[in-house]
């Protein structure tokens, strides 16, 4: 078993001043709401249950953190672009979420979510561009990757290793599926190094299989399951359920 395995929700907060003290080490989740965030997260941490995944996208309202060691914390935070709430109620989620990634010193690194099928949306674009000055790397998960085919998943991959290239930005991106496995591997092994904890034990020496036939040949988290860029070093309520999202 690995430190993930043990993750457990601390504390749900709906104010940064209710965050326990800034000590340790603290890597964050966002991205849209219904991107696969929560689920990305409990693949993670096999925990099917640990982020809830709800049927209705955007009700993520707090921010989690889940302790995986002893001051060692993955930190779920609100989803951000779904429609169907107030603007006052998205100002109120934009303010939450910009104040920790701004303020937050045990922050080591962001995991930013994006579907597959919609890299790069104009408010992802403009988190990671507000992100920037905080030198901190950011490392991409193009979720739903079981959804399309191998040429259009590395296509998209393309895409965003291009603009990340060209942005500046500490940045590396992957593939990633939490309902076939694919990816979890290098993801876990790129939160392990930011969290400073041993990167667990690869998926498929354990037996687990990628039975989607759109990613044939490839174990779960093999060296084929994904194709991205050498990730750089360390410089409730979720409401995005992958596996009912509309394309």
């Amino acid at each position: 078993m690995s430190v993930f395995d043990h993750a457990r929700l601390l504390t749900t907060v709906a104010e940064l001043n209710q965050l326990p003290s800034a000590a340790g080490r603290e890597v964050a989740f966002a991205g849209r709401s219904n991107a696969g965030k929560s689920s990305a997260i409990n693949a993670l941490t096999r925990r099917r249950g640990l982020a809830y995944v709800a049927r209705q996208p955007g009700k993520t309202r707090t921010i989690q953190l889940f302790e995986v060691a002893p001051e060692r914390f993955l930190v779920d935070l609100p989803g951000y672009g779904y429609a169907r709430v107030s603007e006052s109620l998205r100002r109120q989620w934009g303010r939450l979420v910009d104040s920790y990634l701004a303020q937050r010193e045990s922050l080591q690194g962001l995991v930013l979510i994006m579907d597959v099928r919609h890299p790069l949306m104009a408010l992802d674009q403009h988190l990671l561009a507000w992100f920037a000055p905080r030198r901190l790397p950011v490392h991409v998960l193009l979720t739903k990757a079981d959804k399309v085919s191998r040429n259009q998943a590395l296509a998209s991959l393309r895409r965003v290793e291009q603009w990340g290239a060209g942005s500046g930005i500490m940045a590396s991106a992957q593939l990633f599926s939490s309902l076939t496995g694919a990816g979890i591997d290098a993801a876990r092994a790129v939160v392990a190094q930011w969290l400073d904890v041993p990167i667990p034990q690869p998926v498929e020496e354990t037996g687990a299989q990628n039975k989607n036939p759109r990613l044939k040949g490839s174990k779960a988290g093999g060296k084929n399951a994904l194709i991205g860029i050498k990730a750089p070093a360390q410089g409730g309520e979720a409401g995005d359920d992958e596996t009912s999202s509309a394309c």
